[in-house]
């Protein structure tokens, strides 16, 4: 089956020669295991804006908050082009219905996080943002966005992809129709989900979703997605899984052996201390959701959030 869940990516990473030297910076884990998953939609922010390759490198220059891009040795102002390109682009990027963007790290167009902005005082300052990679975020504060080098992170490669998974289904839900009902079914399947990261974020989606036969349907899916996808980006901790693993393990106090109790608990201690990667209490759980027939549990998104082969949940 060809992959559904679309993705914007930095053409670069794809292999694709378009950066200022006629070179690319293909990564292979997105191309090779990524590329199972998601469908990639490729941008690249300097060659679709009309420069050629190769070209004069660029950087920024001015304060960190609105900089300039501008070509390293004759000084040539490109900011005008690349917004004027940004914004026609985001505009055909809005109908991808794009679930997540990777970016180039380091880019003065595409750079997310630490780019170097240049004055005329002193080194440059890691602080800056690539031009189009800051329209993007503020067009789509929804979206969930990553660089290249931060995915060799295993806590944060977790989480970007976990959020992508999350927003497709999220989109999914948006495809049905838009009730109270439905809405509920939904917030009861990420219960367990959002626990992991946000417990706050969670009360405040069950209020909300309470309040929600007062409420036009659309204003109530529109706050709610702002919520889910706020709790999502809060990084899940060995505190907040454990919280949730001891959860899951109270559904089964009538079930459990005395020794299928102690040999759970053992599991989740040894994940807490970091002794275990979490796929081991998960996966331990899973047996006894089966072998207890638990409907509530076997619903849960929390215990299968995204394909195992991306073996996200196998780090220490």
């Amino acid at each position: 089956m060809q992959p559904t869940i679309k993705i914007g990516v930095s053409s670069c990473l794809l292999g694709e020669k378009v950066r200022f030297d006629g070179g690319h910076r293909h990564d292979r884990y997105i191309t090779g295991t990524l590329g199972k998953f998601f469908a990639f939609v490729p941008v690249c922010p300097e060659t679709e804006c009309g420069l050629g390759i190769p070209r004069e490198a660029m950087r920024l220059l001015g304060p960190a908050d609105s900089p300039r891009l501008v070509t390293n040795k004759t000084g040539i102002d490109h900011t005008e082009r690349m917004q004027t390109w940004a914004a026609k682009k985001l505009d055909v990027l809005d109908r991808e219905n794009l679930c997540g963007f990777i970016f180039k790290k380091d880019s003065p167009s595409s750079g997310l996080h630490r780019v170097r902005v240049y004055s005329d005082k002193g080194p440059p300052a890691r602080t800056g943002k690539g031009i189009f990679a800051a329209a993007f975020t503020r067009r789509f504060p929804r979206i969930p966005v990553e660089e290249e080098g931060r995915l060799h992170d295993p806590g944060l490669r977790e989480n970007f992809i976990e959020q992508v998974f999350a927003l497709k289904r999220w989109r999914e839900a948006l495809e049905q129709k838009q009730s109270v009902g439905n809405l509920v079914a939904f917030h009861t399947r990420e219960k367990l989900l959002l626990m992991a990261h946000s417990q706050k974020h969670y009360r405040q989606m069950g209020r909300l979703v309470g309040t929600g036969k007062t409420m036009a349907a659309a204003r109530l899916y529109d706050d709610y997605e702002t919520l889910l996808m706020e709790a999502l980006h809060l990084k899940a901790t060995v505190a907040k899984h454990t919280n949730v693993l001891m959860h899951i393990l109270g559904y089964f106090k009538k079930q459990l052996s005395g020794d299928e109790k102690q040999e759970v608990l053992g599991v989740i201690d040894n994940y807490r201390s970091g002794h275990l990667p979490l796929i081991v209490p998960v996966t331990l759980l899973n047996h006894f959701v089966r072998k207890y027939r638990q409907p509530y549990l076997a619903d849960q998104t929390y215990l299968q959030p995204h394909p195992l082969e991306l073996a996200l949940r196998n780090h220490g």
